[in-house]
């Protein structure tokens, strides 16, 4: 038998012991696989639930925002119900007066809409007969050239030559665009309720949902960390959103100071939608500047008053974010400058423009959270600075 098969080989503890512990090869290859899987399918559902996720997201933010207010009320023997309430309401009566207010500006921007494209048009033109073409243009004829070129090379003999194919397009008629805005308005009145009602409740349950999380923990002590973690969270995320609501207010109203001062029409207007872009960092003072670039040229008409204007309007924005935010926001709330494109370029692709606005305050919640949670301590310092 030894002839045959040879001699038999004995196999030492140690390598049998190496054996049993050297873990297989496919155990951690399945374990990542199913994290992608996981990954991708909750990338999935955020981007397709948005009018779902938006309204929720939304309230939280507004939650806390408003929370320490109903608690001042409540201290002053306010029932918590009645100084919700009221709190809601009257942030919804402030906004529909001001929106009241800024109406007529906003009215005769759009009207102006039409006019100052067909004058950038003409401006254009213009510029075209003196500068004659660019190499851009030059390379977008020839690349226009080559694709109708390849089109016709492409394209099937017809059948019958001498037939001529007719195609009947259907009128475009003033009802369907009447129906699908009022489809679209009548989904965004929907989801403004969802998100009213939604923020009365969290600011009247407030008390409740933290002493039944807590209620959960069986150690006193435990208890005691979990109540203060909460209020750390709760306390680190409404600093933030303070200060980001009044940094975006000051902003607004001394943008409306300077393009009132520079003779802009309708200088509300841009104010707000400087103060509304200014949760955005980077971009939203980017498109500020580049739309009262053009809003300045369309009104004066020089490049001189255009750059003024911008100029403007990008120092406003440059000494807000260089020295009053980092001096209202404390280190523990600063926020890695990677993290922030990361999050606003995500959120933009998730939800558009809601997302763009929110990505900057999920993104603190989310390092608020990682903060006070040991196991997640890590992701926080690396979203921080």
């Amino acid at each position: 038998m030894k002839a045959l098969f040879g001699p038999a080989r004995l196999e030492s503890p140690t390598e049998h012991a190496a054996d049993v512990d050297r873990p297989a090869p496919t155990l951690w290859g399945s374990r990542a696989s199913l994290h992608f899987l996981a990954a991708c399918g909750l990338i999935v559902m955020m981007r397709f639930t948005a009018p779902l996720l938006l309204p929720i997201v939304l309230s939280v933010m507004l939650f806390y925002m408003l929370d320490p207010i109903v608690d001042t009320l409540q201290r002053w023997h306010v029932p918590r119900l009645m100084g919700s309430l009221a709190v809601v309401f009257g942030l919804v009566a402030a906004l529909s007066a001001g929106a009241t207010v800024l109406w007529p500006q906003i009215d005769s921007v759009l009207m102006k809409v039409p006019a100052g494209t067909e004058q950038l048009r003409r401006s254009f033109r213009q510029q075209r007969r003196v500068q004659g073409d660019s190499a851009l243009e030059r390379i977008q004829a020839a690349a226009r050239a080559v694709d109708t070129a390849a089109a016709e090379a492409g394209a099937p003999v017809p059948k019958n030559p001498g037939v001529t194919r007719v195609e009947i397009e259907q009128p475009w008629r003033v009802s369907d665009l009447i129906w699908t805005g009022g489809l679209g308005a009548l989904g965004i009145l929907g989801q403004a309720v969802t998100v009213l009602f939604l923020t009365i409740f969290l600011l009247y349950e407030d008390d409740s949902f933290k002493r039944k999380l807590v209620a959960q923990i069986e150690s006193r002590n435990s208890k005691r960390i979990t109540v203060r973690i909460l209020n750390d969270i709760a306390a680190q995320i409404q600093r933030f959103i303070w200060v980001q609501a009044s940094t975006s207010v000051a902003v607004a109203i001394v943008t409306w100071l300077a393009l009132w001062w520079l003779g802009i029409a309708e200088p509300m207007v841009w104010g707000v939608l400087a103060g509304v872009l200014n949760v955005v960092p980077y971009f939203g003072p980017l498109i500020v500047t580049a739309g009262l670039a053009i809003v300045g040229y369309l009104q004066f008409g020089t490049f001189a008053m255009a750059g003024l204007v911008a100029g403007v309007a990008l120092a406003i924005t440059t000494v807000e974010g260089m020295f009053l935010t980092p001096h209202l926001l404390s280190r523990a709330a600063s926020l890695n400058h990677v993290a922030i494109f990361v999050a606003i370029a995500f959120w933009s692709w998730a939800w558009g423009v809601p997302g763009m606005l929110l990505a900057v305050p999920m993104l603190m919640v989310l390092k608020a959270v990682c903060d006070h949670v040991e196991g997640l301590k890590g992701l926080g310092e690396f979203v921080g600075r």
